[in-house]
């Protein structure tokens, strides 16, 4: 199996930055795209940041110019430093990965647990 497991969210002001980080951890043979989305009170799962299995990074367009992402292959951990914080930023991040298992043919869909981001004053 595989686990991701995220860090870093809280309660930050209008302005502020926050990092969060995502590890993965478990059976990991290789990973071919990893990156967070986010999900509002009442409204659907969206994408934030991502790396695709090419290594190409696709932000939505809210966030472009405020938010980054970067990785450590080496950690298999993906980072989403988020700076010029808005409270429409507010909402649970979640981590996603897909990721092919040792000995398997394909790859499988895995979400962390979800990291709750509040921007408030």
């Amino acid at each position: 199996q595989v686990q991701l497991v995220e860090s870093g969210g809280g309660l930050v002001q209008p302005g502020g930055s926050l990092r969060l980080s995502c590890a993965a951890s478990g059976s990991i043979f290789s990973i071919y795209g990893m990156g967070w989305y986010r999900q509002a009170p009442g409204k659907q799962r969206e994408l934030v940041a991502r790396f695709s299995s090419s290594g190409r990074t696709n932000f939505r367009d809210s966030v472009k110019g405020r938010f980054t992402i970067s990785r450590d292959n080496a950690k298999n951990t993906v980072y989403l430093q988020m700076n010029s914080l808005k409270p429409e930023d507010t909402a649970v991040y979640y981590c996603n990965a897909a990721v092919q298992m040792i000995g398997a043919a394909g790859t499988d869909d895995y979400w962390g647990q979800g990291t709750q981001v509040t921007v408030s004053s």
